[in-house]
C-alpha cells in the first residue's frame, strides 16, 4: 500500500510540474512589468488544455487573488505604490471587472479581442521604440479611470487584459514605471477578488483542477521576487522589456484568435 500511495504522489508531482514552472514564469514577469499573468495561464489553459473560456477565466482570477495579494504586499514594503493612482484606478477596475465577468457568460468576447490585442501590439511597439530611442519623462497619468474601467472589464472578458492595457497606458503617459508596476499590481488583488466572487455566483465554484493548483503554487512563489525586480530594473530597460513582453504575447493572442 505504501508503494501504491508513493507512485501516486509521483504521478501528482509530475502532473503538476508543469503548471507550477508555468505559473511561476507568469509571475515573475507580471510581477516585474506589470502584466502577462492573465495572458500566458488563459493561453495555456484555452489554446492547450481546452477548457472553455469562462472556466479558464474562473480559475486564473480565483488563482490571482491568492498571487496579487503576495505581490501587492511586496510592492507595499518595496515602496513602489503611488496611493493616489491606486485609488483613482480601484473602482473603475472593480466596476468593468464585474460587467465583465457578467457578460463573458453570455456574449462571446472572441469578436473584438482581435482589435483589442492588435491595439495593444501597437502600444508594445511605441514602448519599445520609446525605450530604445527617447529618455522616458515623468509626468502625473492624466487618463486613469477609463483605463481601469476598460481594463477591468477585458480583463474578466478575456481572462487577462488588466497589465497589458492599464500598464502599457499609464507608461504612455509618463508615470514611473516601478510606482505603475506596484500600483497596477495592488489594485489587481481587489479586482481580481471581486471578479472571482462574481464567477462563482455565476458558475458555481468547484474544486480546483491539477493546473489552478500548480499554478497557484508557482505563482505565490514567485511574487515576492517580482517586486525586487520592478524596484531595480532601470526605466529605460524597463520600457523596453514592457513593450517586448506586450508586443509578442498581444502578437501571439491576434493570431491565435484568427486561427492562425
Amino acid at each position: 500500500m505504501g508503494e501504491i500511495s508513493l507512485e501516486l504522489s509521483i504521478v501528482g508531482a509530475e502532473a503538476l510540474l508543469p503548471f507550477i514552472l508555468v505559473g511561476f514564469a507568469a509571475q515573475l514577469v507580471d510581477g516585474a512589468l506589470g502584466m502577462a499573468f492573465g495572458i500566458i495561464c488563459n493561453t495555456l489553459l484555452v489554446a492547450v488544455v481546452g477548457m472553455a473560456p469562462a472556466r479558464a477565466s474562473a480559475n486564473i482570477h480565483i488563482v490571482e487573488t491568492f498571487t496579487t495579494a503576495v505581490s501587492g504586499i511586496s510592492h507595499l514594503i518595496h515602496g513602489n505604490i503611488d496611493r493616489v493612482l491606486f485609488l483613482r484606478l480601484l473602482i473603475p477596475g472593480i466596476i468593468g471587472g464585474v460587467s465583465g465577468a457578467y457578460l463573458l457568460t453570455n456574449i462571446d468576447a472572441a469578436v473584438v479581442k482581435p482589435f483589442v490585442l492588435g491595439y495593444l501590439v501597437l502600444t508594445g511597439v511605441y514602448l519599445l521604440v520609446r525605450g530604445v530611442m527617447y529618455p522616458p519623462r515623468q509626468r502625473p497619468a492624466r487618463v486613469v479611470a477609463p483605463l481601469g474601467l476598460i481594463g477591468g472589464f477585458l480583463d474578466a472578458a478575456g481572462g487577462g487584459g488588466w497589465g497589458p492595457v492599464v500598464t502599457s497606458n499609464l507608461l504612455v503617459q509618463g508615470v514611473e514605471p516601478r510606482r505603475v508596476i506596484g500600483t497596477v499590481n495592488s489594485v489587481e488583488f481587489f479586482l481580481t477578488l471581486t471578479v472571482s466572487a462574481t464567477f462563482i455566483s455565476q458558475l458555481g465554484l468547484k474544486d480546483f483542477a491539477v493546473a489552478s493548483i500548480g499554478l497557484l503554487i508557482g505563482g505565490i512563489a514567485a511574487a515576492p521576487l517580482g517586486a525586487v525586480m520592478a524596484k531595480r530594473i532601470p526605466p529605460r530597460t524597463m520600457f523596453i522589456l514592457v513593450g517586448t513582453v506586450l508586443s509578442l504575447t498581444s502578437a501571439y493572442g491576434v493570431m491565435h484568435a484568427l486561427g492562425l
